[in-house]
């Protein structure tokens, strides 16, 4: 090591030079990502005007693909696959602008967008391309297809994030938890704490027994927290488990308990692994009280309870929460250990099994 190199405020000039190059870096990457899906619209715009209008045939895209890839060889995307993925995309977004419209008409983010060109396509450049094929490959819907896409931009989920929550049903699942946000929570703290939770939960990554409890459950949970962050969604930061809360000289321990850096405020989860009974809203109601006496600052929002059970009824749950005061939500979760319908299809039954090994005596 040299000397200017053990030289701290030298090392200090570095650390700022070398941010300062990653800053843009990561800028530069955006800029281009923006320009090459702006490009890709803009061509698939054109290949679609020109098939309306010419009489071209099937070999327009082929033979676009061979003279664009002679003309610029170093230049990837142009295979008459991509070419075909462009146009299919476009197509796909500009048939449902007025969707997309309607749906950001009120949003922060349709505000800042402007006006006079595409919304979609303002958004699209925004993730990368092949995020945007997955989107439009796995999706048929414009309202769910738009909900994924403000995700990613929202999270920088990576593919193969987007891909699993996508395969997960995120759209159908977020913001269905049963609450009382609405009576216990101030407008927008009500809605945002309701689009925080789902319902239900996948726990697909967990291998433990059918007939588990909730101990099980959490040293499960816990064991594989990275994963149990990621379906719970972002903003969630770990505090603990069996967290202890002392109230009146007696010890309380709250199942595992988050700070939500969003909604600035902790959040108390407590799990059963069985069906839904009003007494556990009672106990995760105090659990609630509680934080809020002990941990809460004067920065933080009301503590939000989460109680996630192996089952619930409707009615049963809407009647629980009805005058509670603290914000509570109820949601189910799964363990998929089912093989796939298609998979079981191509496995042989126990009949077919037997009938085999007789066959071979």
């Amino acid at each position: 090591m040299s000397l200017l190199q053990q030289d701290k405020d030298y090392s200090a000039f570095l650390a700022e030079l070398k941010n300062r190059i990653k800053s843009s870096q990561i800028k530069a990457a955006v800029s281009v990502n923006r320009e090459l899906i702006g490009l890709y619209w803009d061509l698939a715009e054109k290949i679609v005007e020109k098939q309306k209008s010419s009489h071209w045939g099937d070999g327009l895209l082929a033979q676009m693909s061979k003279d664009l890839r002679e003309e610029f060889p170093d230049m990837k995307g142009f295979s008459k696959r991509n070419l075909e993925l462009m146009r299919q995309w476009y197509l796909f977004w500009a048939e449902g602008e007025a969707v997309v419209q309607a749906t950001l008409a009120q949003s922060t983010i349709g505000q800042q967008l402007v006006a006079q060109t595409s919304i979609a396509k303002q958004l699209a450049t925004q993730i990368p391309w092949w995020h945007n094929v997955v989107i439009i490959s796995k999706i048929k819907n414009h309202e769910e297809a738009l909900f994924y896409m403000q995700k990613t931009i929202e999270n920088n989920w990576s593919r193969a994030v987007l891909t699993h929550q996508i395969e997960g049903n995120l759209f159908g699942r977020e913001g269905k938890a049963i609450t009382n946000f609405s009576a216990s929570l101030p407008a927008p703290q009500s809605d945002l704490a309701r689009q925080t939770l789902k319902d239900p939960y996948i726990f697909d990554f967990l291998t433990i027994r059918d007939k588990h409890d909730e101990r099980e459950l959490e040293d499960a949970l816990v064991g594989q927290v990275t994963k149990f962050l990621l379906e719970l969604g972002a903003g969630f930061s770990f505090i603990g488990r069996q967290f202890k809360v002392t109230v009146d000289d007696e010890d309380f321990y709250i199942d595992i308990l988050f700070y939500h850096v969003k909604l600035h405020c902790y959040v108390v989860v407590e799990l059963k692994a069985v069906a839904f009974k009003p007494e556990f809203a009672g106990k995760l109601n105090f659990y609630v009280s509680a934080v809020d006496g002990i941990l809460k600052t004067e920065q933080d929002q009301p503590t939000v309870g989460m109680l996630i059970c192996k089952s619930k009824k409707k009615t049963v749950v809407e009647y629980s929460l009805k005058d509670m005061h603290k914000p509570i939500g109820v949601s189910e979760y799964q363990i998929t250990h089912a093989l796939p319908d298609e998979l079981k299809s191509s496995l042989p039954t126990i009949e077919e099994i037997e009938a085999e090994l007789r066959g071979g005596e």
